[in-house]
C-alpha cells in the first residue's frame, strides 16, 4: 500500500485527541511527526497531552515536536470546552518520553526540503492556529513546494462563530498566521464550521464508540462524553461538532466531502470581527480563488469510517 506522508500540526483538545488516535491506525497515513503549538491550551500542556496521547496510542515511535509559544501578535487565547488540562480532564498514561529538542518550525521547514529532495510531496494537517506553519513560511518561502496540500480545520462562513458572533476558535487564536497561509501559494482544504457541524458526535455515537473501541473504550468514552455541549438549540441535538477528526477523514476519504472553491480572506485588524473568515463566492474581489472550503459531508459516512478505524484498538 502506497502511504501519504503527513504531518499532524495540532494543540491538543479534545477533538484533537480523538484525530491522532484515529490517524495512528490508519495504514495509509505515514505519519513523520507531530508538532504542537498554543491554542486549545498553552504550549507546556498541548506538548504533554500529545506526548499522552501517543503514549495511549501505543505511537511512540513517532516524535513530538513542541512549537510556537504564542501567537504571532496576538495575546494568547485558549479554548473554553477542553477542561483544566485540555483533555477533558480525563486521567491519561504519563509520557515514558519527552519532546524532541528541534523548534516545530524547523521541523516543519526541514519535512517540506525533504520532501522537495524526494519528489514526495507532504499532506499538512492543520488541527489548531496557524502560527507554526506561518513562521516556517516567513522564515523559508519556497518550502511551498514540499506541500502537496494543507488541509485544516478553521473558519466560519455562512455559518456563524463558535467563540465570538463572527470567527472560530483556531482563526481568531492566531488571525495574522491565518493571514499568512490564506496569502501564499499553497493548495489548502478548509474544513469550517460549516462542515463541522453536521458532523455530531451524539450520546448514542458515543455508546457504539465505546462498544468497538476495545483497550481505549474508557479513555474516549470519557473524552467524548465531556464533549457534548448540551446545546440542542443551536446544533439540532445532544452532543458536539466532531472538529478536528474531519480534517483525517478528509484525508483518508475525501470522496465522503463535497467542496467549493473560493477567495479566501481573514479579518486581523477589526476588534468587532478579529478571525472572521470571508469567502468571496462570487468573484467581487478580482483575485483568484485559492482555497477548497468542504461544504458538504456525508455524516453517516464518515462515522462509519471512525467506527472501522477506532474499532482497531480491540485488537491491540
Amino acid at each position: 500500500m502506497k502511504t501519504i506522508p503527513v504531518v499532524i500540526d495540532c494543540d491538543p483538545g479534545i477533538d484533537d485527541a480523538i484525530a491522532l488516535l484515529s490517524a495512528f491506525v490508519a495504514p495509509q497515513l505515514n505519519i513523520l511527526g507531530i508538532s504542537t503549538v498554543c491554542g486549545n491550551q498553552p504550549l507546556v500542556n498541548t506538548t504533554r497531552n500529545a506526548l499522552q496521547i501517543t503514549e495511549l496510542g501505543y505511537r511512540l515511535d513517532i516524535p513530538v515536536f513542541a512549537g510556537c509559544h504564542q501567537p504571532l501578535l496576538r495575546a494568547p487565547i485558549h479554548g473554553q470546552f477542553h477542561g483544566e488540562n485540555g483533555l477533558g480532564n480525563t486521567a491519561f498514561p504519563a509520557p515514558q518520553k519527552q519532546a524532541e529538542s528541534l523548534h516545530a518550525v524547523n521541523f516543519l521547514i526541514s519535512c517540506c526540503e525533504q520532501a522537495i529532495e524526494n519528489n514526495q510531496p507532504l499532506t499538512l494537517c492543520m488541527l489548531g492556529p496557524l502560527t507554526n506553519l506561518a513562521t516556517a513560511l516567513r522564515i523559508k518561502p519556497e518550502i511551498t513546494a514540499g506541500m502537496g496540500r494543507v488541509v485544516l480545520m478553521g473558519g466560519a462562513y455562512r455559518e456563524a462563530g463558535n467563540r465570538t458572533m463572527t470567527s472560530e476558535f483556531n482563526m481568531l487564536a492566531d488571525p495574522h498566521a491565518a493571514h499568512i497561509v490564506f496569502s501564499s501559494d499553497l493548495n489548502i482544504t478548509v474544513l469550517p464550521l460549516d462542515a463541522t457541524h453536521q458532523v455530531i458526535l451524539t450520546p448514542e455515537h458515543v455508546a457504539k464508540f465505546i462498544k468497538v473501541s476495545g483497550r481505549i473504550s474508557a479513555t474516549l468514552g470519557e473524552l467524548m462524553a465531556f464533549w457534548d455541549r448540551n446545546d440542542v438549540r443551536r446544533y439540532g441535538s445532544r452532543g458536539g461538532p466532531l472538529h478536528d477528526p474531519l480534517v483525517i477523514a478528509y484525508v483518508l476519504a475525501p470522496e465522503l466531502f463535497g467542496t467549493e472553491k473560493a477567495r479566501v480572506f481573514v479579518e486581523h485588524d477589526s476588534e468587532l470581527c478579529m478571525g472572521q473568515t470571508v469567502a468571496d463566492w462570487h468573484d467581487k474581489s478580482g483575485q483568484t480563488p485559492n482555497v477548497d472550503i468542504v461544504t458538504r459531508v456525508e455524516a453517516g459516512k464518515v462515522f462509519a469510517l471512525f467506527y472501522e478505524l477506532l474499532s482497531r484498538y480491540a485488537g491491540k
